[in-house]
């Protein structure tokens, strides 16, 4: 992918805060005319750039505002048991992400159920269960104090 340009910043600005908003309205708050700001997001898009455009749920209006962080440490580190459990937790809804770490731990996961007595039972018959676990250590989020799915784009190296 090439490097980005000051149009293709603000764009992906803009997006991040309203994946809905018209090519039209995208172009003026960008400083574009309509074609070339709709060109700029497929290109992006075809770049890989743009994942994909999602709809973000309350999670509290779900019911499901239950954080847990678990840390988790496998038997033995070899390729075949990791790959067993990175494609295990694929099918498990409840963990929203997992992350291989440093450390004295091998994965951290995130994962969100509707309250205690829900994460009880996954633990029991899900998450011990997981091949190759050898410890699991759960850390419960009090208080959500920032959430956001926006990059940090500022920090961003601009093409010259």
């Amino acid at each position: 992918m090439k490097s980005l340009d000051t149009f293709d910043i603000k764009i992906l600005r803009e997006l991040q805060q309203d994946a809905e908003i018209s090519m039209q309205d995208l172009g003026e708050k960008v400083g574009l005319s309509h074609t070339p700001c709709w060109r700029r997001v497929k290109k992006l898009e075809e770049e890989g750039v743009i994942r994909k455009k999602v709809t973000l749920l309350d999670a509290e209006s779900l019911h499901l505002a239950v954080n847990v962080f678990v840390h988790v440490t496998l038997k033995n580190h070899e390729d075949d048991g990791l790959t067993l459990f990175e494609n295990s937790v694929q099918d498990i809804p409840e963990i929203v992400e997992c992350y291989t770490v440093s450390g004295d731990r091998d994965f951290l996961l995130r994962v969100v159920v509707g309250d205690v007595s829900a994460y009880e039972h996954l633990l029991k018959h899900t998450l011990i269960k997981l091949p190759g676990v050898a410890n699991l250590s759960s850390t419960f989020a009090l208080r959500q104090v920032k959430y956001t799915t926006e990059y940090p784009l500022a920090a961003m190296p601009l093409e010259n």
